[in-house]
C-alpha cells in the first residue's frame, strides 16, 4: 500500500489544487460572516432574502467542509515529509514536532487580525497525535481514525442523557467569549483588538473546538490523510480510479443519511453534534472524491490550474487573507462591515482571491517556496544541514 518508486518524489499537482480550492473556501466563508465580526447594513425585504438565502447555500456546501479538507491535507503533507526522511534512513518526527510549534506561532499571527482566534493553533496541538503513530500499518491507523471521527465524547455524552434525560453536557466555551470581542473591534483601537483576539479569540476557538466536536475530529481526519499519503491513494492508476468512486458513492449516501438525522427537532445536543460532523466529513468527501476523479480529464485540469498556484503557498494566502478582511470590514481600517451585506461581501472576497491569485503565480515564477512557506521551511530546517 504505498506509491511506485517512479512516483516517489513527484509533486501532486491535484493535492495542490485541491488545497487551494479548501483555501478559497474558507476565505469565501470568512468573507461572508465578516471574520466573526458581526456587523452588516440594514436591507430591504428583498435584499435581505437574497442576502440570506446567499448566505445558507454557501455555508451549506462548504461550511465545516472546506476546514475538514484542510485537514485531511494536513495529515497527507505529514505523510510526504515522512516518507521522504525515512527513504533518507532518518525519522522526521523530531522535526514535525518543531515544525507544530512554528506552526502555533503563525496561528497567533493570524489570530491577530481574526478575531474568533485561529484553527491552525488546534492543527499545532492536535497535530502532535501523528508522531507516535506515524509507524503504525494502515489497517491499525484507519481503525484509530475512525475512533475519533465517530465522535466518541458526543456519543458518550448521549449515553448519559438516554439513561439521564434531565442531564446537560458540560461546556467549555464561556457564554460571553465571542460577545466580547466585538466591543474591542468597535472601538477602531488595532493594538487594542490584537491583544484581545491573541487571549479572548484564541480561547474562543480552542474552547468552540472542543464544544463542537472539532477537537476530536481533527485528529481523525490528520490520520486519515497520513493514510492517504501512505497508500499513495492521490496518484493516478486504476486502484486509486475505484477507491475514489467508491468513496464518491459512500460520502454521497453518507451525507444524505447523516443529514437527515442531523435536522430532526427532537435531537439531543450531543447526537446533533455527531451527526453534523458526520454530515461534514462526508459532504467533504464528495468535494475530494469528486475533485480527484476530475481532476483526471486535463479540462479540469486546465480550469483549475490557478487553485495549484494558490494550494502551494496556502498558508500564505490562509494568513493574508485574514490580512485583507480585517483591513476592508474593521473600524480600524476601512470600516466597510455595515455597509457590505452577504452578496457583496462575497463579491469582495472573490476580488481579493482573484488579485491572490495573481500573485501566486507572479511570486512562484520567481521563488520555489511562498512568503511564509519558505520562512516555515528555513525554520524547520534550523541547524539540520543534511536535510
Amino acid at each position: 500500500m504505498s506509491p511506485s518508486p517512479s512516483t516517489i518524489g513527484q509533486r501532486l499537482h491535484v493535492v495542490d489544487a485541491l488545497r487551494g480550492f479548501a483555501v478559497v473556501a474558507i476565505m469565501l466563508v470568512h468573507f461572508l460572516e465578516h471574520f466573526i465580526y458581526d456587523s452588516y447594513p440594514v436591507s430591504t425585504p428583498l435584499m435581505a432574502s437574497v442576502n440570506q438565502g446567499m448566505k445558507d447555500a454557501f455555508f451549506f456546501l462548504f461550511a465545516g467542509k472546506s476546514y475538514t479538507i484542510f485537514a485531511l491535507l494536513f495529515g497527507f503533507t505529514y505523510a510526504i515529509q515522512y516518507g521522504n526522511q525515512l527513504r533518507k534512513g532518518k525519522d522526521f518526527s523530531c522535526r514535525f514536532a518543531w515544525r507544530l510549534l512554528i506552526l502555533a506561532l503563525f496561528a497567533c499571527l493570524n489570530a491577530v487580525f481574526f478575531p474568533g482566534g485561529d484553527v491552525l493553533l488546534t492543527f499545532a496541538i492536535a497535530g502532535l497525535i501523528l508522531i507516535p503513530l506515524r509507524k503504525l500499518g494502515i489497517g491499525t491507523l484507519a481503525m484509530v481514525a475512525v475512533f475519533f471521527l465517530l465522535q466518541p465524547l458526543e456519543l458518550a455524552y448521549a449515553a448519559i442523557q438516554f439513561f439521564h434525560p434531565e442531564w446537560t453536557p458540560p461546556t467549555v466555551l464561556a457564554a460571553n467569549a465571542y460577545p466580547s470581542l466585538k466591543p474591542c473591534i468597535d472601538n477602531g483601537d488595532f493594538w487594542g483588538m490584537a491583544w484581545n483576539n491573541l487571549t479572548t479569540g484564541q480561547y474562543s476557538s480552542f474552547a468552540w473546538g472542543i464544544d463542537a466536536g472539532r477537537l476530536m475530529q481533527a485528529p481523525g481526519l490528520f490520520i486519515t490523510g497520513f493514510i492517504l499519503g501512505k497508500g499513495g491513494f492521490f496518484h493516478t492508476g486504476r486502484r486509486n480510479t475505484v477507491f475514489w468512486t467508491r468513496t464518491l458513492l459512500a460520502s454521497a449516501a453518507g451525507s444524505f443519511v447523516f443529514y437527515i438525522a442531523m435536522i430532526q427537532p427532537e435531537l439531543g445536543a450531543p447526537l446533533k453534534t455527531a451527526f453534523t460532523m458526520w454530515h461534514n466529513v462526508s459532504f467533504s468527501g464528495i468535494w475530494v472524491a469528486g475533485f480527484v476523479l476530475l481532476y483526471r480529464t486535463a479540462y479540469f485540469r486546465q480550469l483549475t490550474d490557478s487553485l495549484r498556484y494558490y494550494g502551494k503557498m496556502s498558508l500564505t494566502n490562509y494568513i493574508t487573507q485574514s490580512v485583507i478582511g480585517s483591513l476592508i470590514f474593521f473600524p480600524f481600517a476601512l470600516g466597510l462591515a455595515p455597509h457590505l451585506g452577504y452578496v457583496a461581501s462575497f463579491a469582495v472576497g472573490v476580488a481579493a482571491m482573484l488579485l491572490q491569485i495573481r500573485f501566486c503565480r507572479w511570486w512562484l515564477g520567481r521563488h520555489r517556496y511562498g512568503p511564509l512557506e519558505g520562512i516555515w521551511h528555513r525554520l524547520t530546517w534550523l541547524h539540520a544541514p543534511n536535510k
